[in-house]
Formats: structure tokens, sequence, C-alpha cells
């Protein structure tokens, strides 16, 4: 890989900033200084110290977000504010993006990665992957009503929802489990019943759950045991 893209790719810098820091000797490979950032290095096994500070490999990065309301799950800010933009800009430039999406005003948690083999696989219909909402509903939800949620409801698509888990809280709230990802489809799923909702939020993915210690908007890595368990799924 070439010393410029390993750089911009680790987010340290832009490749036009490790040419300039290169031809000013401020970059070291193996311990010798590199004035050509087009050199090619071996990322998993040179030491590379930039501006004094030695770069560590990574190939992907993880990261869990609590979505706020009113920001955007995707990586264009055209509309407004994006998940990205929460994030420091060292990590902006790592090519990150969300691991599949919630609406606007949905919140909760997102996993964030630059691993799109993982993601590809996390979302894809054929591995059901369970995904856990705390709702609240307009209207008190009646014990046929939610036994109709739980065995799945037409939204208007080719075939009904596939069964769900859901445990009541209150008259109008609990938490729902499904295990697929239509398009806004717990909200769908409630107007499939007359009814419509007012407060969700997503509190785990995959078998991840949202960090209790992250307020609205903030983010951290995932742990070794929660890559492990996300990349170990069947």
């Amino acid at each position: 890989m070439r010393l410029d893209r390993f750089l911009s790719n680790m987010g340290v810098c832009t490749r036009a900033d490790a040419k300039r820091q290169a031809r000013a000797g401020n970059i070291t490979v193996g311990g010798a200084v590199v004035r050509d950032a087009s050199m090619h290095i071996d990322p998993s096994a040179d030491v590379v110290v930039y501006c004094g500070e030695r770069v560590a490999y990574e190939e992907y990065t993880y990261i869990m977000l609590n979505k706020p309301d009113g920001v955007l799950s995707s990586t264009d800010d055209g509309d407004g504010p994006t998940v990205i933009d929460l994030l420091p800009e060292n990590l902006r430039r790592r090519g990150l993006f969300p691991c599949g999406r919630l609406d606007k005003n949905t919140l909760g948690l997102l996993i964030i990665t630059n691993n799109g083999a993982l993601a590809h696989d996390l979302l894809s219909p054929s591995k059901h992957v369970e995904k856990t909402y705390r709702f609240e509903c307009a209207s008190p939800l009646s014990d046929s009503d939610a036994e109709l949620l739980r065995r799945g409801v037409d939204i208007g698509e080719k075939s009904p929802t596939k069964e769900a888990l859901l445990s009541l809280t209150s008259s109008t709230g609990g938490v729902i489990t499904v295990y697929e990802g239509k398009f806004h489809q717990i909200k769908r799923m409630f107007a499939a019943v007359g009814n419509k909702i007012t407060y969700l939020e997503r509190i785990s993915f995959g078998g991840i759950k949202l960090d209790a210690s992250l307020c609205r908007g903030e983010w951290r890595y995932l742990t070794k045991d929660e890559i492990a368990s996300l990349e170990n799924r069947k």
C-alpha cells in the first residue's frame, strides 16, 4: 500500500498533507526518514511515524453511536446533519458509513463501520439479524393488536412481516424485536393495526446492546468482544 494512502486511510491526514510532511522529513518508516509519500509499505509490518506519533494499522473501524433526534443516518449532508458529522475529523476521513439506517426521528443504536462485507452480511434478509426497539404509540394496544404484531401484519409488500417479539410495559409502550429491516417497518406495522408510533429508539442490533453510558450524539469504539460477536454470526 502506498504510504500516503495508508496515512489517509488511517484518518491521520489527507494524501496532500502526507506528501508535504514527507518532503519536510516528518515521516519515518522503520526508523528511516521517507521523503516520497508514494513509496509502498506493508501496513501490518512496517512501523510508520507521522510527525512524531506512531500510526497503528487498523484494517476496519467499528463504532457504536447513540443517534439523536433530527440527524440523518447517511454520509450525505445534503438534507441536514448526519451521524458522520458527529464523529471527529480523523474518523470522518476513514470512509465510515452507518450499518443500516434509522429514520431521522428515530433514536438509539447505530453501528458505524468501513467494513462493507460485514455490513452487507448483517443487513442481508437471509440472515434475520435481530433489531430491538423501545416504543411508544398513540393509542393503547389491545391484546388482539399486540398478537397481530407478533404474528406478522400486511404492510403492503409481497408478504406479511415475519414473526416478532413484543412485550408491553404499559398500554401504549413496550419493546419489540424484529428480524428483518423493511423501510419504516415498525411504523408501518403499527399503522397496519390502526395505531401510530410516537417514540422509537433502537436499543439492540445483532446482539449488541446500546451502551447506557452514551448520551445522545455520543459514540465509542466497539469492544473486541462486540466485534467478534458480529463477525462470528452464522
